[in-house]
C-alpha cells in the first residue's frame, strides 16, 4: 500500500513529539509543516526531513499530494482547524482534548461525518498493554456484568508553567478552555469510556478546585485561572456508573488506578490486578503483560496496529485495521468534563441536555 502522506500543523512541544513518532512509521511520510512562527517550521523541517515549510494553514492545504492533516494546536484551535482541514478533503488527526468546548467538538464530527473523512483524536490510553488486556477480560465475560468505572489521575505538583515545565498557555482559559481535566483527565476518562463501551450520559455532578499555593512570580505572569483538581460522579444509561478524581496538584502520595468492576470480576489499570472470588476465596492476581504483547503482535498479527495512536491511525487509513471510534468517545469525554464544570459552578447535578444546551464555542481565530 501507498504511504499515508501527512502535513503537521503547528510546530510546537506536542508536534514534536508526533514528529518523532511519524519518523518511525515506515507507511507515514510527513510532507510539509506549517506554524505561525515561520522559523519554528523551518527548524522541524530541517530536524525531522520534511520538504515543505510553511506560514499558515491556507499554504498547508494547497498541497495536494497531503492525505492527512496532523493539528497540533491550543485548543482552542483544535475545532477551526480540523474543521478547515476536513472541508478541503483531508482526513485529520487531532490531540487531546478534543477542542476547548463540547459544542465545538461536536462541530468537528459533524464535519467529519458530512465530508466523509476519517477523524481521530490522539487518546494515548487507549493503547496501553494495560488497557488492552483489561477488554480482553470484559470481552470474554470474566467481570460478569460490568456496572462501575473510576477514572484517576495523579500528580502531586505538575502544573504546567508554574510548577516548572511548560509555557503559561496551558493554565489560560483563553487558550487552553480547562486545567487538569483537559490536560490529563482527558485520557483517565477516555480510556475507561472505552472499556465500558462509550455509554450515553445522563447526569453529572462535579467539583472543581484551586486552592494549592504556587510561586508568586510566576501566577502573575502566567495568568493561572484554571482547575488543578477536579472531581466527580457521572451516571450513564442502563445503571452504569464512574466517578473522577483527576490532580495536577494535591498533598498526598499518590491514588489508586483507574478501576472497572463487575458482578464477577474486577480489575485495576495502574498497577494491572485482576480481582475475582470462587466460592469463599478471594482472589487477588497479576498479570504477565509482556507475554500477551508478544503474543498480540506475532499470534494474532495486529500488534503493531495497536501499539500506539499515530501507528494504528496510519493502518486505519490505509484500510489494515478499522479505526477505533475516538472521535465519538472523545466528545463523551468532552460532554463529561464540560458537566463537571457546570456542575461545579452551579452548585448543582446538571444533565447531559443541560451540558449540550449550554455549550459556547471557545474557538479562537485561525
Amino acid at each position: 500500500m501507498s504511504k499515508v502522506r501527512i502535513g503537521i500543523l503547528g510546530c510546537g512541544q506536542i508536534a514534536q513529539h508526533h514528529m518523532r513518532t511519524y519518523k518511525e512509521i515506515p507507511d507515514a511520510e510527513m510532507v510539509a509543516c506549517a506554524d505561525i512562527d515561520e522559523a519554528t517550521a523551518h527548524r522541524s523541517a530541517a530536524e525531522f526531513g520534511i520538504p515543505h515549510a510553511l506560514a499558515s494553514i491556507d499554504d498547508l492545504l494547497k498541497i495536494e499530494e497531503i492525505d492527512a492533516i496532523d493539528v497540533c494546536l491550543h485548543n482552542n484551535l483544535h475545532m477551526p482547524g480540523t474543521v478547515r482541514a476536513l472541508e478541503a478533503g483531508k482526513h485529520v488527526y487531532c490531540e487531546k482534548p478534543m477542542a476547548g468546548s463540547y459544542t465545538d467538538a461536536e462541530t468537528m464530527l459533524k464535519t467529519a461525518r458530512k465530508t466523509g473523512k476519517q477523524l481521530h483524536i490522539q487518546l494515548s490510553t487507549l493503547y496501553s498493554d494495560e488497557t488492552r488486556a483489561a477488554k480482553e477480560l470484559i470481552d470474554l465475560g470474566e467481570l460478569g456484568e460490568v456496572f462501575h468505572a473510576r477514572s484517576t489521575g495523579f500528580r502531586r505538583r505538575g502544573r504546567p508553567y508554574v510548577d516548572g515545565y511548560g509555557t503559561p498557555s496551558f493554565v489560560q482559559k483563553k487558550h487552553s478552555s480547562g486545567g487538569a481535566l483537559y490536560d490529563m483527565g482527558v485520557y483517565h476518562i477516555a480510556r475507561m469510556l472505552f472499556l465500558l463501551g462509550n455509554p450515553d450520559v445522563e447526569r453529572i455532578s462535579g467539583l472543581t478546585y484551586q486552592k494549592m499555593d504556587m510561586d508568586a512570580r510566576r501566577r502573575e505572569i502566567s495568568n493561572y485561572d484554571v482547575e488543578e483538581l477536579g472531581l466527580g460522579l457521572v451516571r450513564f444509561k442502563g445503571g452504569l456508573s464512574m466517578d473522577v478524581l483527576e490532580s495536577w496538584a494535591i498533598h498526598l502520595g499518590g491514588f489508586e488506578g483507574s478501576s472497572i468492576v463487575g458482578s464477577t470480576g474486577g480489575v485495576r489499570l495502574n498497577p494491572f490486578s485482576f480481582h475475582r472470588s470462587f466460592g469463599d476465596i478471594d482472589i487477588d492476581g497479576t498479570a504477565n503483560l509482556g507475554s500477551a504483547n508478544y503474543r498480540w503482535h506475532n499470534v494474532k498479527e495486529d500488534g503493531i496496529y495497536y501499539s500506539d495512536s499515530q501507528r494504528h491511525w496510519v493502518a486505519a487509513l490505509q484500510g489494515k485495521v478499522p479505526l477505533i471510534p475516538t472521535a465519538e468517545i472523545a466528545l463523551n469525554t468532552m460532554l463529561i468534563s464540560e458537566g463537571i464544570y457546570m456542575s461545579s459552578q452551579r452548585g448543582l447535578e446538571v444533565t447531559a441536555d443541560e451540558v449540550r444546551e449550554a455549550s459556547v464555542s471557545t474557538a479562537n481565530r485561525l
